[in-house]
């Protein structure tokens, strides 16, 4: 059945490249707002719906990698390995219960478990790419020690489905931890960043971090996760009180999900600075991964916003914005130097000659 429904999705791309028409790729939609939107005014766009692709290939538990199609539910996913006792460690968000595993590669987005588990990129051992000319090209595969040259998996994830329709994506997966616990302290922003910088040089079996106004005041929320001992002394080390499991526990969901307050407004810019980066003092905010990430919930000017994160070592992406909002130049993303911008016009010539797949959509114009 799953073959009968990729030489579908072939077809509809092999009709959609001969009729000059861009190609559109969809899952559950959740990320739809993520991204430049289409720019190809007066175009009819042909929707390569993934959602038929669904079903896990392939899981063994004890080879901690999991195989799915595309169009797989993230939360089948995840409660799949749930029941194994086992996680995605990059913590991925849903943003609702129609998000699929091709989805959630395709966007890169990593959740407040990335500080201690690393982003989506590192976990991708191998992916199938439905290309412009209709052929299903395999990189990777479904073990950690198989990669030789270059990692085009790697290249796919975050992609934004620039470079082909993911169909099928092998993940390397990591067990729970034994316990987990969260605890917390009021400070100010100044302080909570000088607080999480020095728990770098530490090693604290620290996954996720948080720092927002709550009620006026500021609070710094870490979560410890790992074995009954690290956990026991790691408390003992950072002092801090301790949150109620079950109130954690939704918090870290919701933070992840931005199902939080703060996350009620119609512009977010999501900046990405080096560590010990200072206060930015670019409008209200929101602080994750021991402040390697500043959510920034402020419409503010964008040229502002980008000096001030390359200043800081990093890149402002808008993440989210008002629909009568003209884009910013260059599009939502941060642009990309001269260099780096040849490479990926390179690389998108390489996969997609005639710019099918989701034109614009990472990098306006291409």
């Amino acid at each position: 059945m799953t073959q009968y429904e990729i030489s579908q999705l072939i077809d509809q791309v092999l009709a959609a490249r001969a009729s000059f028409k861009p190609v559109l790729i969809r899952g559950g939609g959740t990320k739809a707002f993520y991204g430049n939107p289409f720019d190809r005014a007066g175009e009819a766009p042909v929707v390569l719906d993934m959602r038929s692709l669904k079903g896990i290939v392939n899981y063994h538990p004890s080879e901690l990698v999991i195989t799915a199609l595309a169009g797989t539910p993230l939360q089948e996913i995840v409660e799949t390995l749930d029941s194994e006792g086992q996680m995605l460690a990059f913590d991925p968000p849903s943003f609702g219960v129609e998000a699929t595993l091709g989805g959630c590669v395709s966007a890169g987005l990593s959740g407040p478990g990335r500080l201690g588990g690393g982003p989506v990129k590192d976990y991708v051992l191998g992916a199938h790419l439905l290309d412009a000319q209709g052929r299903v090209l395999k990189f990777g595969g479904e073990v950690m020690k198989n990669v030789a040259g270059y990692d085009v998996s790697r290249l796919l994830t975050g992609a934004m489905g620039m470079f082909g329709a993911l169909t099928q994506v092998s993940v390397k997966v990591a067990p729970k931890p034994f316990e987990v616990c969260t605890l917390e302290w009021a400070l100010d922003e100044a302080a909570a960043l000088s607080q999480s910088l020095s728990w770098r040089a530490k090693p604290l079996p620290i996954s996720a971090t948080s720092w927002e106004i709550v009620g006026g005041a500021g609070r710094l929320r870490a979560r410890l996760a790992g074995s009954a001992a690290a956990l026991l002394s790691a408390r003992q080390s950072l002092g801090g009180e301790v949150v109620d499991l079950a109130e954690a526990t939704k918090y870290w969901v919701a933070l992840r999900e931005h199902a939080l307050d703060f996350f009620a407004t119609p512009v977010l810019w999501r900046v990405a600075c080096a560590p010990g980066t200072p206060v930015l003092d670019l409008g209200p905010t929101l602080t994750e991964w021991a402040g390697g990430q500043r959510w920034i919930a402020a419409n503010s000017d964008p040229l502002h916003i980008r000096n001030v994160a390359e200043q800081a070592g990093g890149h402002a992406t808008l993440f989210r914005q008002l629909t009568d909002q003209p884009l910013p130049p260059g599009g939502v993303f941060h642009p990309l130097s001269q260099g780096n911008e040849t490479i990926v016009r390179r690389l998108k010539l390489e996969f997609d000659s005639k710019s099918v797949f989701n034109p614009g959509r990472l990098i306006a114009g291409i």
